[in-house]
């Protein structure tokens, strides 16, 4: 995918089903007119239902439509009065807003955005699981910790929402059906490889035994002389 004009980042995606039975994840990418770039929204349905592949479309639309100014909180919240209004499911979601040449993200639940430089991997978020939680109070943790949200789009509130901010570089978003079979270090050698991207994370999450849906996005770091080619609008 390629920009429309010097700018906007070259970003890739790619999902696939896996062993289940819907591909409940879903991606969304919007760039309004005037705006500084492309908002990007990448959202996991909790579930394997036709509710839960609901909820991932509405809440990663509504997120990446939301105006730049308004802050990619914002987003979240605005992602959850769509699925509050239009889907009987939930999700978790990540978002991530463009600013001087980086992103500012929010998320609710398990997935996850990286920064890439093309040699580190960096990873932005904190998973909102029961393993998290226990964790950081140094307790226990059993496998299926992991597999436990403890915010989602329909029932976050406010000051549950994760942020953080990357000044520059590549942006990568997963769901988690591509960052709990893949280590990061794994993560980190499908991308050193050159032409290698979400395809390949994608791939190679559910060779590796992936039980879930596995959906994954990179955006290219804005190059101040990229060419005006094409732009495409989804979400």
């Amino acid at each position: 995918m390629i920009t429309t004009r010097p700018g906007y980042p070259r970003w890739h995606t790619a999902s696939a089903q896996g062993p289940r039975s819907h591909n409940a994840d879903a991606v969304g990418a919007y760039a309004a007119a005037g705006g500084p770039g492309v908002v990007f929204a990448l959202a996991d349905g909790v579930g394997d239902d036709s509710a839960a592949a609901q909820a991932a479309r509405v809440a990663a639309a509504a997120a990446a439509r939301t105006p730049v100014h308004k802050g990619p909180v914002e987003a979240v919240l605005a992602a959850q009065r769509a699925v509050r209004e239009r889907s009987y499911g939930d999700a978790v979601l990540v978002v991530a807003m463009p600013f001087d040449g980086g992103y500012r993200i929010a998320w609710v639940g398990d997935a996850r955005a990286y920064a890439w430089d093309g040699a580190t991997l960096r990873r932005l978020t904190t998973d909102h699981t029961l393993a998290e939680y226990f964790r950081a109070h140094h307790q226990p943790v059993t496998p299926r910790m992991e597999h436990v949200v403890t915010t989602s789009v329909r029932t976050t509130k406010p000051h549950e929402i994760g942020t953080a901010e990357m000044p520059s570089g590549g942006l990568l978003l997963t769901s988690d059906g591509v960052h709990k079979p893949l280590s990061a270090n794994t993560i980190r050698a499908i991308l050193t490889n050159p032409g290698q991207g979400p395809a390949d994370l994608v791939e190679a999450a559910i060779a590796r035994g992936g039980s879930d849906n596995a959906t994954a996005l990179y955006a290219e770091a804005v190059e101040a002389d990229s060419k005006t080619v094409r732009f495409p609008v989804a979400a």
